[in-house]
């Protein structure tokens, strides 16, 4: 009994070592798609020569994605070792393509009035650096719920994980275009004046929006319309709650001082306040769903 105990253990150890290698493996190809996607960025010299942090944030925002993707398609149901490494590894690497693509559409419909990547590259601007980060993070969440649950065939699989994350993309956008219509100061006058207060506030939202439609995702599918149904009252449900929290932050964390006004009313913007912000909206996120 005993040797059959440490054999299953063994086996289980040498799986485990198995998935840690492949998941390294993945995260050198994330490395290499990026590069071939941005062509344009010399990410060496941005990181060791320019020392530029937005960039640096951006960057860690796009491997904290992958990492978030990869560990959802470790932790889908088991079919055998080979058949785990090759699903593993496509939902992986499609996973890694939507993150591009998601950062394309987002920075086009997200911030539209300025080139995030000049902002990013050119001008150094950490305020833009940590919003494209959340878009990263906040899309490695949607395509992690996209990963949980069952699927009678890869063919189906695939096909669940695309559209919602699709269905993810178009609320969340929609979401963070009435976000920013809600808050006191113009988000895009504030980022291009290299507010990193106001960016680090408009990113804890952006995440605090996908942890809400990403608990939406996550329920049993039963069909489509009950699917975009549920989407749609949690996201309307957080765009109700999370101003209402952020007002009470403002009460009870910055009690005399207005959190707007430390962050996009004075000559020296307070990144504090900006974190603190960002710490409300992503704490009452995660509140609310753990409540429904």
């Amino acid at each position: 009994m005993n040797t059959i105990q440490e054999y299953l253990d063994s086996t289980s150890i040498i799986h485990s070592l198995i998935y840690i290698i492949t998941s390294i493996v993945l995260f050198a190809i994330g490395k290499i798609l990026y590069g071939l996607i941005h062509r344009n960025i010399n990410i060496k010299n941005e990181l060791v020569e320019k020392d530029n942090f937005a960039f640096i944030l951006s960057y860690v925002g796009y491997f904290t994605g992958i990492v978030i993707i990869i560990g959802a398609a470790i932790k889908g149901d088991s079919y055998g070792l080979g058949s785990d490494i090759v699903q593993i590894s496509l939902y992986s690497i499609l996973g890694m393509l939507l993150l591009h693509l998601s950062i394309w559409i987002s920075n086009k419909l997200i911030l539209p009035k300025f080139d995030i990547k000049k902002e990013i590259i050119t001008d150094k601007n950490a305020g833009t650096g940590v919003i494209e980060a959340s878009i990263y993070i906040a899309n490695g969440l949607l395509l992690h719920a996209a990963l949980v649950g069952e699927s009678n065939s890869l063919a189906e699989g695939i096909t669940t994980f695309v559209v919602y994350w699709f269905i993810g993309n178009v609320v969340l956008i929609i979401a963070s275009k009435i976000f920013s219509l809600w808050m006191k100061y113009d988000i895009h006058n504030e980022i291009e004046k290299d507010n990193v207060a106001a960016g680090v506030s408009f990113s804890g939202a952006i995440i605090a929006i996908s942890i809400i439609i990403m608990n939406a995702l996550v329920d049993p599918f039963i069909d489509w319309t009950t699917t975009c149904t549920d989407v749609a009252i949690h996201t309307v449900l957080g765009c109700i709650l999370l101003p209402i929290v952020r007002w009470l932050a403002d009460k009870l964390l910055l009690p005399g001082r207005s959190l707007t006004d430390e962050i996009s009313n004075q000559e020296t913007p307070n990144v504090g306040a900006g974190l603190l912000e960002a710490f409300a909206y992503i704490g009452a996120a995660l509140l609310i769903v753990w409540s429904l």
